[in-house]
């Protein structure tokens, strides 16, 4: 891990004010919990060369929301990090896969969700959509199972509050909304 993203050996993520402006750092590890404080994340979702969306299924270790489905990957910048650059370094760990045509769609996106172990997310999470450029090498650690889906899928398992992750649930609209998923073979659209 580079060193803006780590302090004495615990990766850090950025915390936020109500209005969204940076009001300094915590380690990751001390951030989710019953009352986790607003910080800054990612969500990403990838598509392969036939329009098909990757959906992930959190590892049963994760902290928060824990084996359930979700959009392709997620994370936290670090301190001093690009956010694009935390989403291409994210889909490598997590995915063990290189990105192209990276874009945010929705730059404003925040949510509030709280899992059923009372771990909340609290989150100014743009959004990004991004084309896979090979294949998907899952880390165990952190997916359990992948599945690429078409939009139309994806769109009917946001309907089902069960189905994905309350964040994934609230994004597939708004995606639809930038224009993302009108057509399954240009990500542009």
């Amino acid at each position: 891990m580079s060193s803006d993203r780590v302090q004495e050996g615990q990766e850090m993520v950025v915390l936020l004010d109500d209005e969204g402006r940076r009001i300094g750092t915590a380690p990751k590890a001390d951030v989710h919990h019953g009352s986790t404080p607003l910080h800054l994340a990612f969500s990403c979702y990838l598509f392969d060369e036939h329009g098909r969306v990757l959906l992930t299924r959190r590892a049963l270790a994760k902290q928060a929301f824990p084996g359930i489905w979700t959009n392709s990957v997620c994370g936290h910048p670090g301190p001093d990090e690009p956010i694009p650059a935390a989403v291409s370094r994210r889909a490598a760990d997590e995915l063990g896969v290189e990105i192209a045509e990276l874009r945010c769609v929705l730059p404003d996106y925040r949510y509030h969700a709280i899992d059923a172990g009372g771990v909340a997310e609290n989150e100014v999470c743009p959004v990004f959509c991004a084309r896979v450029a090979g294949p998907v090498k899952p880390e165990p650690s952190e997916i359990m199972d992948t599945a690429w889906v078409r939009w139309d899928d994806l769109r009917a398992a946001a309907r089902l509050p069960w189905a994905i992750s309350p964040w994934a649930g609230e994004q597939v609209p708004l995606l639809e909304e930038a224009g993302i998923g009108r057509s399954d073979q240009d990500l542009s659209s």
